[in-house]
């Protein structure tokens, strides 16, 4: 995919309106967990920044939602997505399109990255 945009607003309406409602609830859900992140484009991806550091990224795909909390973030929670069957690598999980967002997965690995990256500012 060509980069041309500029920020996730206009990442988000690349897509068809259903897929565009699982981003919007992401970025949601993301948001939730720490009110004031910083957003924008990283690896052509919305991203999010904590303290000024990277702590998720995201990117839609034709059959899920890619969610990249870095390789800690992957490893902490392989039990999980091994029991919700979700296939993952080492620094991505995919999120089914057809399914609904595991709000408390994403919030938990959300968590997690923050406190990752408080333990590394001490």
């Amino acid at each position: 995919m060509k980069n041309t945009f500029k920020n996730t607003d206009e990442y988000i309406l690349l897509f068809p309106v259903d897929v565009q409602e699982k981003l919007v609830e992401l970025r949601k859900i993301i948001h939730t967990v720490m009110p004031d992140l910083e957003e924008y484009i990283g690896y052509q991806m919305p991203a999010f920044k904590y303290k000024g550091k990277p702590l998720v990224y995201f990117a839609a795909y034709q059959k899920h939602i890619g969610f990249y909390p870095g390789a800690e973030g992957i490893i902490n929670f392989e039990k999980d997505f091994e029991e919700r069957k979700y296939k993952f690598s080492k620094g991505a999980v995919q999120f089914p399109i057809t399914e609904k967002l595991p709000f408390d997965l994403i919030t938990k690995i959300v968590e997690f990255r923050i406190t990752e990256i408080e333990k590394k500012k001490s």
